[in-house]
């Protein structure tokens, strides 16, 4: 028996290979859209996943003011932020957030689902949202992908 092919593999910087994949959120539930564009961002459906390594591809979504929520969301979510000085709490709804910024809807449900730590940090610099379906990585040659198929 050859017990050299039993050998785990850890995937480092040199060996991984990110692509560049581009999502549609056209008609998509906010909360299912973050969690597979986390999962596609983090590398864990690829089988050299690797949890302390950057291991995931370039995620490019478009079509962010085409987004859903479900239920009474739009009027209920709130956007909370701190101004740093006392009494500085802010609050926004979903619709005021949205009419404020469309991708920042999307930026901030991500980025609550991948690592709090300096791993998490890198991997949300490798997410590119735009409100429409037009986009500045044409030269990339960006896959688009169903997330239907994103386990």
């Amino acid at each position: 028996m050859d017990t050299i092919s039993f050998k785990t593999i850890s995937a480092n910087n040199k060996t991984v290979n990110k692509n560049w994949v581009l999502v549609d959120a056209d008609g998509q539930n906010l909360g299912r859209l973050a969690s597979k564009v986390a999962i596609l961002l983090r590398g864990k459906h690829k089988p050299n996943f690797t949890p302390h390594v950057d291991c995931g591809d370039n995620v490019i979504v478009i079509n962010s003011k085409k987004i859903n929520l479900s239920g009474k969301k739009w009027e209920q979510k709130k956007y909370i932020r701190y101004t740093g000085y006392p009494g500085g709490q802010r609050s926004l709804n979903a619709t005021e957030q949205f009419e404020k910024n469309p991708n920042s809807i999307i930026e901030k449900s991500v980025k609550g689902m991948l690592p709090k730590n300096k791993l998490g940090a890198n991997l949300f610099r490798n997410l590119y949202v735009f409100a429409d379906s037009d986009h500045k990585f044409e030269a990339q040659k960006p896959a688009s992908i169903d997330l239907n198929k994103v386990n």
